[in-house]
């Protein structure tokens, strides 16, 4: 060492210096991650749809196995009562209303050209 005119004491101090950068770099980039993680989950739930459900309404099911928003359904042909994933239900809509539709056949169209 001597012969390399190396300071063991100064060498000592800068590798803790050194070693102090490394963990304040760590850190900022911990706390960088944790910031783009909350955004990103604020944004994620901003795109969901929320889902509410009232007792007696009709609903499509998907074939779930997950439990994740577990909702009890009931089958209307059936009285057994069952757990499904309540992210797999749709509302379901019937008794759309028919309108009188007015017919265009193609051969009564004049083309302009």
């Amino acid at each position: 060492m001597k012969q390399c005119n190396l300071n063991l004491e100064e060498e000592g101090v800068k590798r803790k210096l050194q070693l102090q950068e490394l963990e304040e770099i760590r850190n900022e980039a911990h706390e960088n991650a944790t910031i783009y993680k909350d955004k990103s989950k604020i944004f994620h739930d901003q795109q969901v749809s929320r889902k509410a459900f009232v007792v007696g309404e009709k609903v499509i099911l998907y074939h779930s196995r997950l439990k994740l928003f577990p909702v009890e359904i009931q089958n209307l042909k059936m009285e057994k009562k069952f757990v499904v994933n309540g992210h797999r239900l749709k509302p379901y809509y019937e008794g759309f209303s028919v309108k009188k539709v007015e017919v265009i056949h193609l051969k009564d169209l004049i083309y302009l050209v």
